[in-house]
């Protein structure tokens, strides 16, 4: 765009602005003038407004007018500036212009200079060959010489001879850079290359002398037990290397313009330490050195454990005395073989372990290589005091194996309980009685191996600390508790068996093995209470969201075994349980003489069982037999004709109540759970029954209900009727004061009528007539 063009643009633009300024100002003005005009009477103040706004107007050009006087002086004062430096500019214009016009009129003499520096330089190299070819001759002897030094492991020599090999291999690229008089050139490719070249047995030398000085330091121990002169002679050389490298890296620190040498600085301490650390990890890397599982891990760690203490004794007695203190070699190489333990033990830990080889590996870890006999020992102590080593294996690493020990370990011990509940059903099989312990009492083989396991268990896990021993007994509690489940269905199997072939000659001893299963819940139950009480702590181990509760898997056993004792009691008594109240049982007395041999029986079979099952088991046959019996009174089997049949029939009530009390003797009381004693209800009935005056039957009603308030009217209907004299409005008052005396059951108490059904009564046919009732 030209500039006429441009300045059209630019008014254009400007008039444009310019335009949508004034409009806007106007409309601006308009909005003002509206507000400030709205009313009539506010045009009276017209000519106030425009006197001030003209002043105000006057005032803003008088602002405008000196600012823009005040810019245009500065514009010149800037042009002025610029004309100056434009002239002052012009001489040295025409000076640069004379020196370019010099420059490319010498560009072609000074391409004949360059073959002037290509003699200078070739004078300069064979200047310092000359002066330095007796040292040159003598390279190749030298390197010769020094090789077959290190051969016969005359190490020192040979690091002298390549101390000077090295020191004539500076010197000649010293003197060819041109340090004598010219400090800024830079040695050219070719020289370099020329150099190198001829010194590169110098080269070869070092590496030959290095790598034979590292031999003897990853053979160390071997070395230093034979004949330790190598080894010294390999410390001293690293230092002499070490001291070289310091001086040059100082001198390059300081400003020095001499570059360090080719192959500087070596750093071999550095790489002594290194080579040392693979000496100490050439083992573990060894196929020979890998455990093997089962027993050959322990044997191993055994191994492991005598070697790393004899390598520890080798380098504090022989080692350490060979270099300076502040290698202190002792810790390195601890640090060293901590390093190797860690990886190796890592590995050996992601292997499919057994509890045995888990048990050896955390033990060696936890215990082993912290006691005195390892690091344990007061003088490692002292070396490593202030130096911390990352655990052998880490939290996490620890966790997941103890993990995997309680899963192994429970895999076990899920087979060994298995096995023995297998052991236990053969036993239930057996044509004899179950062993007995010392007091008599009935048992078999299954707790004492559940409680050996899991003592012994829990044991183990002890010598490796408490919270594996927490986390081992938690898992035998879960055990414990499926074991019983188990064990439960087994009971229940074992009822249907009998139930199905009574005769059956494998289930001869049956109520004997039901009562030593309660026996043996009760010695599991004690050695559960046992354990629990080993914990240290409630936390919830890996295998559950809730923590176990073996025992009330064992009250669940106990009571699903007492309830089938229970049942074979009642069906014991069932075949003389329908001649009771009846017209034989009135004139004989049978058949509660045979009832209470079989209570008898299984009162004596009940002593075998451990407290205080053996009180429930007792109590529950009392409360069995007056139930069934107070249930063979609700059938109506003998109803009184008159007084004298009553009093015959409560006599032979009372009669078989003191039956039944001489066969629970020294029960009442004694280890009853209910308040209620059930012997207590056959003589109330029996002074229900014989009661002379009829008119006294409700206040009776009102006394029954009151000491078992769990009596219906159906019960004291029954009652009424076998009495046989009760009229109908004496019913209907002992039924309203029975309704009316109900009460809730007390705490405490066990309801016994609740159990007991009373049949429908059979309203005897008659034809619908008027007066039939």
């Amino acid at each position: 765009m030209s500039q006429n063009n441009f300045d059209r643009y630019y008014a254009k633009t400007v008039e444009k602005n310019v335009e949508r300024a004034v409009h806007l100002a106007r409309g601006a003005a308009l909005k003002w003038a509206s507000v400030i005009f709205c009313r009539p009477e506010h045009l009276k103040r017209l000519s106030q407004y425009r006197k001030s706004e003209s002043q105000r107007t006057a005032s803003i050009h008088t602002r405008l007018k000196l600012m823009v006087h005040s810019y245009l002086e500065e514009v010149g004062w800037g042009m002025e500036q610029l004309r100056e430096a434009q002239a002052e500019l012009s001489e040295p214009s025409q000076t640069l212009k004379k020196a370019g016009v010099e420059f490319n009129r010498n560009q072609d003499e000074m391409k004949s200079l360059e073959r002037l520096r290509e003699v200078s330089v070739n004078h300069r190299q064979l200047f310092t060959a000359v002066s330095y070819l007796p040292r040159l001759y003598s390279v190749g002897s030298m390197v010769l010489q020094a090789e077959l030094l290190v051969e016969s492991r005359k190490l020192l020599e040979a690091h002298a001879y390549l101390m000077k090999l090295e020191q004539w291999q500076d010197d000649i690229l010293w003197k060819l850079q041109g340090a004598a008089g010219m400090p800024g050139n830079e040695l050219s490719t070719d020289d370099q290359e020329l150099v190198s070249k001829y010194f590169s047995g110098v080269r070869n030398l070092g590496e030959t002398l290095g790598k034979e000085l590292w031999v003897v330091v990853s053979n160390a121990l071997a070395v230093v037990r034979q004949n330790p002169t190598s080894f010294v002679s390999t410390v001293r050389i690293i230092e002499r290397e070490e001291a070289i490298d310091r001086t040059l890296l100082q001198e390059q620190a300081d400003g020095n313009a001499r570059p360090l040498p080719p192959g500087r600085p070596r750093c071999w301490r550095a790489c002594f330490f290194k080579v040392l650390e693979e000496a100490v990890t050439a083992p573990f890397r060894s196929v020979s050195f890998l455990p093997t599982q089962g027993p050959g891990l322990a044997r191993h760690l055994s191994n492991l454990q005598h070697a790393l203490m004899a390598d520890l004794a080798t380098v504090r007695h022989l080692l350490e005395p060979c270099v300076p203190p502040h290698y202190r070699l002792t810790r390195a190489y601890i640090r060293a073989s901590h390093h190797c333990l860690h990886a190796h033990l890592t590995q050996v830990s992601s292997w499919d372990l057994e509890s045995g080889e888990i048990f050896a590996v955390l033990n060696w870890v936890l215990h082993i290589y912290s006691s005195s006999e390892m690091m344990g020992h007061p003088e490692l102590l002292y070396e490593m005091q202030g130096e911390e080593l990352e655990p052998l294996i880490s939290p996490e690493g620890l966790e997941q194996l103890q993990n995997k020990y309680v899963t192994s370990v429970r895999k076990s011990v899920s087979e060994w309980m298995q096995k023995a509940l297998q052991v236990e059903l053969q036993d239930w099989q057996r044509d004899q009685e179950p062993d007995t312990d010392h007091e008599g009492f009935y048992q078999t083989s299954l707790p004492t191996i559940i409680t050996q396991m899991l003592e012994e268990n829990a044991r183990v896990a002890l010598l490796i600390g408490e919270p594996l021993r927490d986390q081992t007994i938690q898992m035998g509690l879960y055990e414990v508790e499926n074991l019983l489940n188990r064990f439960r269905e087994a009971l229940m199997d074992f009822w249907k068996e009998r139930h199905s072939d009574p005769l059956n000659s494998k289930t001869k001893f049956y109520l004997h093995y039901l009562l030593a299963s309660i026996s043996n819940c009760i010695i599991l139950k004690k050695s559960t209470e046992s354990l629990q009480q080993q914990q240290s702590s409630c936390k919830i181990g890996l295998f559950s969201r809730a923590p176990p509760n073996p025992l009330a898997g064992l009250d669940r056993v106990v009571r699903r075994a007492c309830r089938i004792v229970m049942d074979q009691l009642l069906l014991n008594l069932k075949p003389f349980l329908t001649g009771l109240l009846t017209r034989p049982w009135l004139v004989q007395g049978e058949p509660t003489p045979k009832l209470c041999h079989i209570l008898q029986y299984h009162l004596d079979l009940y002593s075998h069982v451990q407290p205080p099952c053996r009180q429930r088991l007792q109590e529950e046959a009392q409360w069995l037999m007056v139930v069934e019996y107070v249930r063979a009174l609700m059938q109506k089997r003998l109803i009184c004709r008159s007084a004298e049949e009553r009093r015959k029939f409560t006599q032979q009530m009372v009669k078989d109540d003191q039956q039944f009390r001489e066969i629970f003797h020294g029960l009442e009381g004694d280890g009853l759970l209910s308040e209620v004693k059930p012997l207590n209800l056959l003589p109330v009935l029996a002074d229900f029954i014989k009661l002379k005056d009829p008119s006294m039957v409700p206040l009776e009603v009102s006394g029954l209900a009151t000491k078992y308030p769990d009596i219906s009217e159906e019960h004291v209907s029954v009652l009424l009727d076998i009495r046989g004299d009760i009229s109908r409005d004496i019913r209907v008052s002992a039924l309203e004061l029975l309704q009316n005396s109900t009460a809730p059951l007390p705490p405490g108490y066990r309801p016994i009528f609740t159990d007991i059904q009373v049949p429908p009564s059979t309203m005897a046919f008659c034809l619908p007539t008027a007066k039939c009732a």
